[in-house]
């Protein structure tokens, strides 16, 4: 039986301390294991940003969302890895739901707020 292959986006924010060469080695090698473990399907470098809050003593960080689609068991896998990174001040992987597979919104509200109304009259 094949496995089931879902969708994913990884946000990681990387420090800025040690320069951009060592950014990029980081970058790279995430991007690296991604493409090994799963189907890469976008890179998108937003760069360095102002952090909201400080973190490890560092006012800013670079920001590098992958988005891929891999089976169930990759995720862990490449959480565990970013944790025992150095350089890696944060990361984030959800699984992403296309618009066709997102629940649908019930309107009961309106139509009770509509029958009360009328009972009114």
């Amino acid at each position: 039986m094949e496995k089931m292959k879902e969708a994913y986006e990884s946000i990681i924010i990387v420090s800025c301390k040690n320069g951009e060469e060592a950014i990029a080695e980081v970058v790279g090698k995430f991007k690296k294991m991604i493409e090994t473990g799963a189907t890469l399907d976008s890179v998108e470098e937003w760069g360095k940003r102002k952090l909201a809050y400080m973190i490890n003593k560092e006012s800013e960080g670079y920001y590098v969302l992958f988005n891929f689609t891999c089976d169930a068991e990759f995720p862990a896998e490449l959480d565990r890895v970013y944790n025992i990174t150095d350089g890696v001040l944060r990361s984030l992987i959800v699984k992403r739901i296309e618009k066709s597979e997102a629940p649908a919104k019930t309107t009961d509200a309106p139509e009770a707020v509509e029958t009360a109304e009328a009972d009114a009259e």
